[in-house]
């Protein structure tokens, strides 16, 4: 089937639409980070850099890090834009751009997200890396396909059931890690589960000026227990990157550096370095990815 131009939308120079990459722009390791300030913190570190290219919040750096091959996109907040920036690496190299068909012979991602959290239990300490084990999708976006085949069902049941979320907040979505990518980061990183929330303020329970609908979300999700796991961290990207890698037949994995802890109020007094601490652990570990 030929995709229409509505559909599979190019730019003027035959890039992609809103990443404005070309194909051979695109390595086969990708780590996606939300600040598009992060990229160049990233490729600081690489070897060499071969590609920069830009457009909105949409920041790609690609390039060698010690002999391995990677491009640092950042994807900015929130599971809307995880949307369109997992569809458009799909397409960068599952989607032939002349003529405009899905190749034959589809191609596999290895995606690592580098980001900032929050715990929601006070034993976890501020400062410190967690790999996102299972991510739970409080964002609706995985229902707009059809997914029941890489849903975690029983723990989705078990998880309403215990928060007896109202009709309106939706049914949260449950995805596991990559195996294979999380056991790069299982030593001297926390396991978790992750929160992947729709908002930064009432969705994940912080007041300002306007009152939350339910306040005691918050330590519900913090006090639930499924197969003696609990809920860790809350952010607001990782569920839609599993849900979508999975999809897609692409591997992913979320790594998380904790910078608030919300059982305590307490906040990083250097987040800055911490980001900064993950990304370099991080890269040595990806440049051992098999």
């Amino acid at each position: 089937m030929t995709l229409k131009p509505s559909e599979f939308i190019l730019n003027e120079d035959g890039s992609i639409y809103h990443l404005n990459l070309l194909p051979n722009q695109l390595a086969s390791t990708v780590i996606t980070v939300g600040d598009p300030d992060r990229v160049s913190h990233v490729t600081k570190y690489f070897d060499t850099l071969e590609h920069k290219v830009h457009k909105r919040e949409f920041h790609t750096q690609t390039g060698i890090y010690k002999g391995k091959r990677i491009s640092v996109v950042s994807t900015g907040i929130g599971t809307d834009n995880i949307d369109i920036v997992f569809n458009e690496l799909d397409a960068l190299v599952n989607i032939d751009f002349k003529t405009r068909k899905v190749k034959d012979n589809l191609t596999s991602l290895d995606i690592i997200r580098i980001g900032t959290s929050g715990s929601i239990q006070a034993d976890i300490p501020i400062d410190s890396f967690l790999v996102s084990e299972t991510a739970i999708g409080f964002d609706s976006l995985l229902h707009f396909y059809k997914n029941e085949d890489i849903q975690d069902v029983k723990f989705s049941e078990s998880l309403l059931g215990h928060l007896i979320l109202p009709r309106e907040n939706g049914i949260p979505y449950v995805i596991n890690a990559d195996k294979t990518l999380l056991s790069y980061f299982e030593k001297d990183y926390l396991k978790g589960i992750t929160v992947t929330n729709c908002g930064f303020y009432g969705p994940q329970g912080r007041v300002l000026r306007l009152p939350l609908s339910n306040p005691n979300l918050n330590e519900r999700m913090a006090s639930f227990n499924h197969l003696d796991r609990r809920i860790t961290n809350l952010e607001m990207e990782t569920a839609g990157i599993y849900g979508l890698s999975k999809l897609l037949g692409h591997r992913a994995v979320s790594l998380n550096a904790i910078v608030a802890n919300r059982a305590t109020g307490e906040f990083s007094k250097d987040p800055t370095g911490t980001v900064e601490k993950l990304i370099v652990d991080a890269l040595d570990r990806i440049a051992a990815i098999q």
